[in-house]
């Protein structure tokens, strides 16, 4: 499969308790860290659950 990198752009202050939770489950533990996992339709829709934090990094 695919590997796809998601880097967190916006701090989890303020975010709910379920975005602060899918964040730890991406592996995404500070601001500007990158992560690179394989694309699967799981991670989809986590990175869509939290898409104001997170960016794709090409």
């Amino acid at each position: 499969m695919a590997t796809i990198k998601i880097k967190q752009i916006r701090s989890r202050i303020g975010a709910s308790i379920d975005q602060k939770r899918t964040l730890d489950a991406l592996g995404l533990k500070k601001l500007y860290h990158t992560v690179e996992k394989e694309d699967t339709a799981v991670l989809q829709g986590m990175i869509r659950k939290v898409h104001h934090l997170v960016t794709i990094v090409e």
